[in-house]
């Protein structure tokens, strides 16, 4: 089996509100519109706002987005009006994290991975 490509689909409750926080506010960029969605590049990967959400996301759904300054980050968010629902801190596995929230409540883990950690280097022998 092999996969081609994957991206993180959100169906929104205010479409609008939701596509200026994540290109304006966030700064994602486009990666294509068609009638009723757009894509942003995600990192390696894409968002899909497409359709219209009901109840909001499910408490499972996390989009992860890894920074380089998370410090840098947490400030110019809050510069830019966004809330951090949890301040930037160290994960007993070793990581830096915060989290901050979508206009529907998604929440949205940003991650500095520290230049010693395990995930910067190729363990394979």
């Amino acid at each position: 089996m092999e996969f081609l490509s994957s991206r993180i689909i959100v169906r929104p409750l205010d479409p609008e509100r939701s596509l200026a926080f994540y290109r304006d506010t966030l700064g994602l960029a486009v990666y294509r519109e068609f009638p009723g969605g757009t894509v942003l590049f995600l990192g390696n990967g894409l968002l899909e706002l497409s359709g219209r959400g009901g109840d909001g996301p499910g408490a499972d759904v996390v989009i992860w987005l890894q920074v380089r300054d998370l410090t840098a980050t947490a400030a110019e968010l809050a510069e830019r009006g966004v809330p951090i629902t949890r301040e930037p801190r160290t994960e007993p596995w070793g990581l830096e994290e915060m989290w901050v929230a979508d206009p529907d409540g998604l929440r949205i883990v940003l991650v500095e991975i520290p230049a010693d950690h395990p995930l910067r280097r190729d363990t394979r022998q």
